[in-house]
């Protein structure tokens, strides 16, 4: 990340909004010239941008809009795990569904070896009216900068770095939660967990879920290793819990395309599954039902999370007021085979 990504960009639409005692949607009509806005709000937002020295971007001044008639879906992942993960298949599926008959074009963008700064200044720039950024990292500032500039966004998954950008994401504590307590009901007494980095909220969300369940019940909870959400990661994952507990019974892995990984390992070293180790993967991707044995999971509704990503932006777009700042989409227990 470069330092220039981080750096403030000046006065936000938000700080206009707040100065002039107007929505922002108020205030973007109000730079596109646009009628249905009260003369005295008007003024107001006039006196605001003076006061401030504000300058209107692109984006703010196709908020209310979308003169674009574009917005961009924005992966941070490399291409290639990107095209190898059916969850950002799921996603993508989404996004197009919900924008079916409504004439807006996808701009879809993963990471690139191109400087912060000028992926910043392309989507501010006039190409899209918003933007969905989903699989972030760390404190990743791009969220929050984009937000700075009055340009429209929403984060798939809880962002690490907080501030007031609107965010959508399933319930990964309590999914996980569920899945421990599962495998506790069957009687499995060493539960392990191969989970998710640790710079990414669905990782640790993932993991405090598992950690509670155990907790409940008074049981340890250092059968951890942390992996990367892919199944070569699972495999090498399963192997370190299998040196330090080849005793375990059960294992909560955090993402299906991971626990292909672990039950391959399994079966590798003569596990009998789900006879001496249970195995409960997470996602209910396409990869679940054709594991062998065909995984239990939790499921999270992949293109409803898409749509749910697609829907919040564009009802910020056609300046709608008093939207839900976060969104949390429920999950649940698919039993099949491996436990």
């Amino acid at each position: 990340m470069t330092e220039g990504r981080s750096r403030r960009p000046g006065p936000r639409i938000e700080e206009v909004a707040r100065v002039a005692g107007v929505s922002k949607s108020t205030v973007s009509r109000v730079i596109n010239g646009e009628k249905y806005v009260s003369e005295r709000s008007r003024q107001a937002v006039h006196r605001a941008i003076a006061l401030l020295g504000y300058s209107p971007s692109h984006a703010a001044r196709t908020l209310a809009g979308s003169k674009a008639n574009a917005i961009a879906l924005v992966i941070s992942e490399q291409g290639s795990r990107v095209l190898a993960d059916p969850f950002f298949a799921g996603v993508l599926r989404g996004v197009h569904a919900e924008l079916a008959g409504r004439h807006v074009q996808l701009l879809l963008m993963m990471n690139q070896p191109l400087d912060g700064e000028d992926q910043v200044a392309y989507l501010t720039g006039g190409h899209v009216d918003g933007a969905l950024v989903v699989s972030l990292h760390g404190d990743d500032p791009l969220p929050r900068t984009l937000h700075e500039t009055g340009l429209p966004i929403v984060v798939g998954g809880r962002p690490l770095a907080g501030g007031a950008v609107p965010f959508v994401d399933a319930d990964n504590f309590n999914g996980a939660l569920g899945a421990v307590r599962f495998l506790i009901s069957l009687g499995r007494e060493k539960i392990a967990t191969i989970a998710g980095p640790l710079d990414m909220a669905v990782g640790i969300d993932r993991l405090s879920g598992w950690r509670c369940g155990l907790a409940e019940h008074g049981m340890p909870v250092e059968l951890v290793v942390h992996s990367d959400f892919t199944p070569d990661s699972g495999a090498l994952a399963m192997e370190e819990l299998l040196r330090r507990a080849p005793d375990l019974d059960a294992v909560f892995v955090a993402a299906d395309i991971m626990a292909l990984g672990a039950l391959r390992v399994l079966q590798e070293r003569g596990y009998r599954i789900p006879d001496d180790v249970a195995v409960v993967g997470f996602d209910d991707s396409v990869l679940a039902a054709t594991a062998v044995p065909p995984l239990t999971t939790v499921r999270q509704d992949v293109e409803g999370f898409g749509r749910a990503l697609t829907w919040r932006l564009l009802a910020e777009l056609a300046g709608e007021e008093k939207l839900p700042q976060s969104m949390l989409l429920p999950t649940s227990l698919v039993r099949r085979a491996s436990a």
